[in-house]
Order: C-alpha cells, then sequence, then structure tokens
C-alpha cells in the first residue's frame, strides 16, 4: 500500500514539474516572427494584442502533447495495472446487431445449467482488496447473495456487516459513516459495532434493546485483502488463508489486478487445474493471437507457441483443504525454444475461493497473483487476479505477466460462459485428475449447502 502511495505522489510530483516547465516556456517564449519580421508585426495584430501569439500556440500544442505523453509513460512504467472488466464484456459473440449485453442475457437465458452441485461451498472467500477501503471508508459489496457492508474503523481494522439496517431497512453503505469502529446508520443514525454487530447507540432513544443487533460476518485481513468466512451451518472457520510473508513486509508490493465476472458454477472455475489436456488445446497459441476463440489458432500467429507440463495433487491432512498444480512453462518462436522464458509456477488452492500463483524466476524475479473466486449469486462468479511483486523489479515485469495471465484466462472465460455442468462427464484414462479433483472440492460442501432453486432469466447488464 505505501509503494502504491509513492508512487501516486511520484506522479504528481512528475505532473506539477512538468506543468510549471512548460508553462515557463509558453510565457517566455520567443516568436520566429520576431525574427522573421524584424520586429514588425502588422500593427492591426498590435492593437489587439496577438503579438507573439503563433508561438504560443505552437508551444500549447506542444505542452498538451507532451502532458499527454508523460502520462501514458507513467502509466506505462509506474502505475500499477487495473483490468477490470464488465460481466458482459468477455466471452460472448454479439452477431446479428446485438450488443454483448442482450448476447449475454440470451445465453444465460437459453443455457441449460445441468444438475449443479450445491452453489455455496464453505470457505473463506475475498469481498475486496485493502486498499480499496482507507480508514473511513464504507463500501457496498455483493458477496454470496448477500448484500454486506465493509468498513474500515478509524483504527485500521475491517469489518463486515449485513449492509440492512434491521430497524426500517436502510443501507448502510449506501450513505452510511464510520464513527469509530462502528457504522452509522444513514436513515435515523443508529450505530452498529463492527466487532459484533450489537446496536450501541439510538440517537432519539433513551435505551438501547439489547436484541438490536446487525449480523456480523466472520472476517480476516491478509495478503493484502479483506475475506469472509462462510458455512451453511454457520460453524467456525477450520483453517485459515495463510499469509505470504513477503507482502506483509512489504518486499513484494502491488503491481496491480483484473477482475472478471464469470457466468458459470463457481466449481468450474477450479477444475481447470486439474484439467490437464485442455491446456494444449486451448492455452497453447501464443497470447498475441488473443482471447476469442473462433481466431486463437489462426495461422497468422502460430509462430508464437506456449508448452505446457501440469500436474495436480491433493494435499493430505492437515492441509487437505489445499491442493497443488506444478506448472512448466515454455515459450517457442518460429519453432525455436527461448530458455530466459522458462518459468515454473506452483499454484497452491487453499479452499474452494482462494489460489496463490507463486512466480520463481532467475531473471524476472520472484512474486505472486492471488486468484480468488466469490459467488456473487449462484451463476455469477467475481474472479480477481491481483499481483504482488519484488518491490526491486521494475514494474513493467509484473504487469506484463498479469496482462499474460489475463489472456489467457479470458479464453477460459469465453468457454465457462457458454457451457453446461456435466454432473457426470464422459471421460478417458487422461482425464484421472479432473474426478479426483471432484472428490477433494466436495469436502467443502455439507448436507445443508445451499442448492439453486431456480434460474433468473436475464442478467440487468
Amino acid at each position: 500500500m505505501m509503494e502504491g502511495q509513492s508512487m501516486s505522489l511520484l506522479g504528481k510530483m512528475m505532473a506539477v514539474i512538468g506543468i510549471s516547465v512548460v508553462a515557463g516556456l509558453i510565457v517566455h517564449v520567443r516568436d520566429p516572427l520576431d525574427s522573421i519580421l524584424g520586429g514588425g508585426y502588422p500593427e492591426l495584430w498590435r492593437k489587439a494584442g496577438l503579438v507573439g501569439a503563433p508561438a504560443r500556440a505552437v508551444a500549447c500544442i506542444f505542452a498538451g502533447v507532451s502532458l499527454l505523453a508523460m502520462g501514458w509513460l507513467y502509466r506505462l512504467l509506474f502505475a500499477p495495472l487495473e483490468l477490470l472488466r464488465t460481466p458482459d464484456e468477455v466471452g460472448y459473440i454479439a452477431e446479428d446487431g446485438r450488443s454483448r449485453a442482450q448476447a449475454a442475457n440470451e445465453v444465460r437465458r437459453r443455457r441449460k445449467t445441468g444438475e449443479l452441485p450445491p452453489v455455496y461451498p464453505n470457505g473463506w472467500y475475498r469481498v475486496l482488496d485493502s486498499h480499496m477501503l482507507e480508514r473511513g471508508d464504507v463500501k457496498n459489496v455483493t458477496v454470496l447473495g448477500e448484500q454486506v457492508a465493509v468498513f474500515r474503523g478509524t483504527e485500521g481494522k475491517a469489518y463486515v456487516v449485513d449492509a440492512y439496517c434491521p430497524h426500517l431497512g436502510a443501507n448502510l453503505a449506501v450513505g452510511g459513516r464510520v464513527v469509530g469502529q462502528s457504522i452509522e446508520c444513514p436513515f435515523h443514525g443508529w450505530q452498529f459495532r463492527g466487532e459484533d454487530g450489537k446496536c450501541v447507540r439510538i440517537p432519539y432513544a433513551e435505551k438501547v434493546p439489547e436484541f438490536a443487533k446487525v449480523r456480523c460476518w466472520r472476517s480476516m485481513e491478509t495478503n493484502g485483502q479483506v475475506l469472509v468466512w462462510f458455512h451453511c451451518d454457520g460453524e467456525e472457520p477450520g483453517w485459515t488463508v495463510p499469509e505470504q510473508g513477503e507482502i506483509t513486509r512489504g518486499e513484494w508490493v502491488y503491481r496491480g489486478r483484473t477482475e472478471h465476472f464469470i457466468n458459470a458454477h463457481i466449481e468450474e472455475i477450479p477444475e481447470n487445474a486439474a484439467d490437464i489436456a485442455h491446456l494444449a488445446h486451448l492455452h497453447t497459441p501464443g497470447i498475441v493471437s488473443g482471447v476469442d476463440l473462433r481466431y486463437t489458432n489462426s495461422k497468422t500467429w502460430e509462430f508464437v507457441r506456449h508448452d505446457w507440463k501440469v500436474q495436480w495433487e491433493a494435499e493430505s491432512e492437515p492441509t487437505k483443504h489445499c491442493s497443488q498444480m506444478l506448472v512448466k512453462h515454455a515459450l517457442t518462436v518460429f519453432g525455436r525454444h527461448w530458455p530466459l522464458l522458462d518459468m515454473d509456477v506452483v499454484a497452491r488452492q487453499v479452499g474452494p475461493g482462494v489460489v496463490f500463483l507463486l512466480f520463481d524466476h532467475s531473471f524476472l524475479g520472484r512474486g505472486v497473483i492471488m486468484h480468488c473466486v466469490t459467488p456473487v449469486e449462484p451463476l455469477l462468479q467475481c474472479v480477481s487476479h491481483t499481483i504482488f511483486y519484488q518491490s526491486n523489479i521494475p514494474p513493467l515485469v509484473p504487469k506484463f505477466i498479469l496482462r499474460a495471465e489475463c489472456i489467457q484466462f479470458e479464453r477460459d472465460v469465453m468457454i465457462w460462459n457458454n457451457k453446461k455442468y456435466i454432473s457426470k462427464p464422459l471421460l478417458v484414462k487422461e482425464d484421472s485428475a479432473i474426478q479426483k479433483h471432484r472428490r477433494w472440492f466436495s469436502q467443502f460442501y455439507s448436507d445443508n449447502s445451499p442448492r439453486l432453486r431456480y434460474q433468473h432469466n436475464t442478467l440487468d447488464f
């Protein structure tokens, strides 16, 4: 967070210096016409105060272009990469004059869902990134089909409570404000303590009823993220998301994030880790061929190829809630292997909603992408990729890695947004890891885990 603030301050200082220099040039610029005409401007120009106007006009244009270039250069070299996709932006084919939103709604309405597992597995889920919540901030977030208010108290701790005030139903996150470690309702001023949700003040009442409280979600803040715990039976957490020490110590700093909304069951997304065969077909074409699966295998771009070797395994006690995917990546250009760009990645999944993608490269450095899947509603998942990287590595490196990951991920999005869940898939021997993954993932369901009762006909994009 401190690194991001430093970069923001650096950008502001550069802008101020740039504007000051350009303003000085404009004020003191000497018009070439003074030399050409020997100082002899037409009398009409002098009376109208237009002496030196051509040079100042050119200087203004030059200044504008320079400032735009400086801004672009700053964003490229220093600012974090942030790609936030809307729900209809990726993974749909809009044809016959339809908009992408219309195409997305039609797919959602007509697609068969299949026999689905429960829609909300038990586990920890990301709500938002820590840098998005300053002291005194309140955010309205939809998670697991619920509206929650996420706020940070004046002492710096983040809290998550149900968004709707139990008094008359006002949304605490829409107009509510932070008072100490409590959140105040914008409607009547009731104040609810973030620690346990208990109402601590009603401005017009002599006494606060003991039973006056709002539901408080168990939460934790680690690795630059605020997470909440969900269990359908209200059980306490049996495990937590581990801390990545390099992030806590400030050795790895925030370099950007991407965000996508996936129209699919949550289990479809982590199951990709065990679907080894899809890598060779879907992800072998180079990232230069884009994300539209109709064109990724175009012969125009076949000179760039990604090669993958992958192994997936579930962990045993006491970390049976975790699994690992070991990835070896190699790049070939015009049939020639480029060893410098070989990369080994360890993808460790912790529960149903959090994955650590750990990078360790002798030249490009070390870092992690936090891949988080959070159900918004039964068949709509918010997937974020947040990258933290060595502070002494130029930001351009992790930003390129994140952008490349985004391109490969968006190819999967096109599949997920249009596919049907098959509860009893037709598999061959080489697909055995998929069944192993489903057995492993089933531990996050309970007898009372919520199931899909009905499906909305449309999405309001």
